[in-house]
């Protein structure tokens, strides 16, 4: 079946993780602060694309690195982030993963986000509901007071820095407590496994978020830009 084969896919990049060491890495930056890729993103990112290429030929790829940002279309492509938390892999934080995406007709289809170093893989498919490691999963029903709540604060997004840490203190004098991983794919899964009751960061790319929406969406949760419209 197409999705396993995806999964057994992710499933070897994310060996490919685990069995470096991050001080291995050769490092560059890109524009802005702390806004690195490693030569792991990239190794993981070909790895990735030319698996997805022979599985689905005449998909388009829209993937953080190598420039590589097609048009999606009107038939299959896939959004990947090959490693969404790389100053965590950097800094051997082991709380990093793989994102891929599936859509069709602009509309996700399929949606896997790995961490390689717990072995958590969470995954959906439309209309089938949302798994973490082949059990169903749902988002909490609690309210925000009752419930952990999560943020996201990319150092090379300054411009935003007092509005996402007052709506951090919003979130902190309303919930039980507020937690920033490191990695906006793994929040947004926990909060469709529950863990989370609600991750908000106010700049995004689509391959950060693509696959964790349709996850999102699986567990009965949703997605929205920070006004509530939609992503």
């Amino acid at each position: 079946m197409l999705y396993d084969d995806i999964i057994k896919q992710i499933k070897k990049a994310g060996d490919m993780l685990r069995g470096v060491s991050a001080g291995e890495a050769d490092i560059y930056n890109k524009e802005g602060i702390s806004n690195f890729v490693t030569e792991y993103d990239k190794k993981v990112q070909r790895l990735l694309v030319q698996e997805m290429k022979e599985l689905i030929p005449d998909a388009a790829f829209l993937a953080e690195e190598d420039d590589m940002q097609q048009q999606m279309g009107d038939g299959y492509c896939f959004i990947i982030d090959p490693i969404d938390g790389t100053t965590n892999f950097i800094f051997d934080y082991k709380n990093s993963c793989i994102s891929v995406g599936l859509a069709q007709h602009g509309e996700m289809i399929f949606g896997a986000v790995y961490n390689p170093y717990t072995e958590e893989m969470y995954t959906a498919v439309k209309g089938e509901g949302a798994r973490l490691n082949g059990r169903n999963i749902k988002c909490t029903e609690k309210g925000l007071e009752d419930s952990v709540a999560a943020f996201g604060c990319a150092r090379y997004n300054s411009d935003d820095t007092d509005r996402i840490f007052a709506f951090a203190k919003c979130l902190y004098l309303h919930s039980l407590g507020i937690r920033n991983c490191g990695s906006a794919a793994i929040d947004l899964c926990r909060v469709a496994s529950g863990s989370n009751g609600v991750y908000a960061e106010l700049l995004l790319q689509p391959w950060d978020f693509a696959a964790a929406s349709l996850i999102i969406r699986e567990a009965g949760g949703s997605i929205t830009q920070i006004d509530g419209t939609e992503i």
